[in-house]
């Protein structure tokens, strides 16, 4: 076998904002059955870790373009954790202040991130989930005269994907079958703003959804209510607290309503947040696609939808970030810190080791 080599992009970038998107295809080798074709669309080669780099990068765009965000003016928003941290990275290289606010029960790596890249993190209580954080972000907007992202109802929001991630996925399937195309949601833009070109262009294509068996909002019928901005004014009844962080607020988003209402999606499927951690740790170990639980999930149901699906089927599974934002998280219990019995064996089975023994 030949070694590898590289010629370089070809270009120089005048940004970190340059190189958000244009994220790779990778097909799965060896955890994917041998009736289909798996390939993972891998965000996590974006310059923050995310998915969600394309919406932040696409609001404050958009915001600067219509004059709702004046220079220096503070950025304020509800987030998870992968939406503050796109933003963290926008606002840093535009130059804008930010406030993050964040239930207290997202992981501590994500407020850390943030802060590292000069944001402002406010934490709300967990039992208040994540309406809580959002009506935090919405008072200290109005209350300090700052801008707020609106991540939720902007239509900055599904127009990035439509214009950016859509397009990809045509490019790298140009003249080749696309069967199936599996995502989550969390604020709704990628299926959205996806589900736009897809239905046009690729109407052969079936969209899947998928979202948190404990927390499936969307599969209960009900549709929380909305104020005149179309922003949530309640929780909803249906959500419970799930460890599939990123996805499924307690809320119904109008960035998703789009796809309820014209059809985005082809399947609504639930997935159980155990079954996400164990195929993310999967893809890490056995085809080295360091993704977080959200990325996992979506590649569960990928793999129950391949026992049905015809042999030969394509399929393309959106992984929405990196794993190393879930180090507190169940995704790493029983991952050792310290060497394990084998480790030791392993360790032991040198002469060094009788050298640091005397």
């Amino acid at each position: 076998m030949a070694i590898r080599t590289t010629n370089g992009r070809g270009m120089r970038y005048d940004s970190v904002l340059d190189t958000v998107g244009n994220t790779p295809s990778i097909r799965i080798n060896r955890i994917a059955p041998d009736n289909v074709t798996v390939y993972v669309k891998f965000e996590a080669f974006n310059p923050a870790g995310s998915v969600k780099d394309r919406l932040a990068l696409s609001i404050i765009e958009a915001a600067e373009r219509d004059g709702s965000l004046k220079p220096g003016q503070t950025v304020v928003e509800a987030t998870s954790g992968n939406t503050g941290i796109g933003l963290a990275m926008v606002c840093a290289a535009k130059g804008y202040p930010l406030v993050v606010t964040m239930a207290e029960s997202f992981s501590v790596e994500r407020r850390r991130l943030m802060r590292f890249l000069g944001a402002k993190v406010v934490l709300t209580p967990k039992g208040l989930k994540g309406f809580g954080m959002y009506t935090k972000a919405k008072e200290l907007a109005e209350e300090n005269g700052w801008f707020l992202a609106s991540q939720f109802e902007t239509s900055a929001n599904a127009d990035i994907h439509e214009a950016t991630t859509a397009r990809e996925i045509l490019a790298d399937f140009e003249g080749e079958r696309l069967d199936y195309w599996v995502t989550g949601y969390g604020t709704g833009g990628t299926v959205s703003g996806v589900s736009r070109v897809l239905r046009k262009e690729r109407p052969d294509t079936k969209i899947i959804l998928t979202e948190p068996d404990n927390a499936a909002i969307l599969g209960s019928g009900y549709i929380n209510t909305r104020n005149e901005a179309n922003q949530p004014t309640e929780g909803h009844p249906h959500f419970n607290p799930h460890p599939i962080q990123g996805w499924t607020p307690d809320f119904i988003p109008y960035v998703l309503q789009e796809a309820i209402d014209h059809g985005g999606y082809d399947e609504l499927l639930p997935v159980a947040g155990a079954d996400g951690i164990a195929w993310s740790r999967r893809l890490a170990a056995e085809e080295g696609i360091f993704t977080g639980i959200s990325g996992g999930s979506t590649f569960a149901i990928a793999m129950e939808l391949a026992k049905d699906a015809p042999d030969g089927s394509i399929m393309l599974v959106m992984l929405p970030d990196t794993g190393e934002r879930y180090l507190s998280t169940p995704l790493f219990e029983g991952i050792a810190e310290e060497m394990t019995e084998e480790e030791h064996a392993i360790s032991l089975s040198t002469p060094s080791a009788q050298m640091a023994a005397e």
